[in-house]
């Protein structure tokens, strides 16, 4: 089947997933996106849609939920100039996998109704999913462009590497783009990304990572077999990569929902806040408070995160 509108005709090929309930699309997406005008991870209310390649073809990846998140169903429509059916199985375990489709939260849920506050936060976010980059080396991107900048600031500098950088695909909405390879980035220069908005060091950070990535120098996905410390200790022998960016790599790109980024000063704040602490909280006092949801400290933060969206009117 092809979807043609005006000069844009791309091949189209769908299927349906069934995510473990509860599943709330529209907040998992949120926390994925975590500011509106990010152009990787696009969300128009109703429809989540993100450029991804396999096997180098390009394709976009657009997702919708029917039925209430006790009874969800994601519709997945694959659009693309090369017909998209021989990449319905990667897309499937691609969604599963930064959607955490088939995840179980009620050891959770059980865990937060033991404590008043994590249980009002938790209900207010029922069906949130820990949203996964598609690889470990998205998530050090991520945290890397991010350290030490607002997250609008950072999100903004990731949009034009993604226009510059990214794969495009030509749709019948216009021109989209996919976050980029590491083989492409692997092949410029820090001067080249200074322009976009990096600091030299960032840049230079970023150029590294992609280069040793692409030449198979190391392997970030085999961190996955690795336990939290022992990956943590890895990260942090990359370049321009802190506790923080470990950190947030270990949760967003590996999963590890106990690992609370505790660098990250808004959470901190919203935990604070949440629990009315009269101090600021330090590392130990966050490990301590957070004893309540042990195995789930990282989900708390994805609460946090959605908390904060909310009362900026974002969400």
């Amino acid at each position: 089947m092809k979807e043609k509108r005006g000069t844009v005709s791309l091949n189209e090929a769908s299927f349906r997933l069934r995510p473990q309930a509860p599943f709330r699309l529209d907040y998992t997406v949120w926390a994925l996106r975590r500011r509106p005008g990010n152009i990787v991870d696009r969300w128009d209310g109703v429809a989540w849609r993100r450029v991804v390649a396999d096997d180098g073809t390009v394709l976009e990846v657009q997702v919708t939920q029917t039925g209430d998140a006790k009874r969800p169903v994601l519709n997945v429509r694959l659009l693309g100039e090369q017909p998209p059916v021989q990449s319905t199985a990667t897309m499937r375990a691609l969604l599963g996998r930064m959607l955490g489709l088939g995840t179980d939260l009620s050891d959770f849920y059980r865990l937060a109704r033991g404590h008043r506050k994590f249980d009002a936060l938790a209900e207010a976010f029922r069906g949130v999913r820990l949203p996964r980059f598609p690889s470990v080396f998205e998530a050090l991107v991520n945290g890397i462009c991010c350290q030490q900048l607002s997250l609008t600031v950072g999100i903004t500098i990731l949009n034009r590497l993604a226009e510059a950088c990214g794969d495009r695909l030509d749709t019948p909405g216009g021109a989209v783009y996919g976050f980029p390879r590491p083989q492409v980035l692997a092949g410029l220069e820090a001067a080249d990304l200074k322009p976009l908005g990096f600091s030299r060091q960032k840049a230079e950070a970023l150029v590294s990572l992609s280069r040793q990535v692409a030449d198979n120098a190391i392997d970030l996905e085999g961190l996955g077999a690795m336990g939290d410390e022992e990956a943590r200790s890895m990260l942090l022998r990359l370049r321009g990569v802190g506790r923080w960016t470990a950190d947030y790599a270990l949760l967003r790109g590996l999963g590890r929902a106990a690992v609370f980024p505790r660098g990250d000063v808004g959470a901190r704040n919203r935990l604070q806040g949440l629990l009315h602490a009269r101090k600021p909280l330090d590392d130990e006092a966050i490990d301590r408070r957070l004893r309540n949801c042990p195995g789930f400290a990282g989900l708390v933060y994805i609460h946090l995160l959605l908390s904060g969206l909310c009362e900026e009117g974002r969400l």
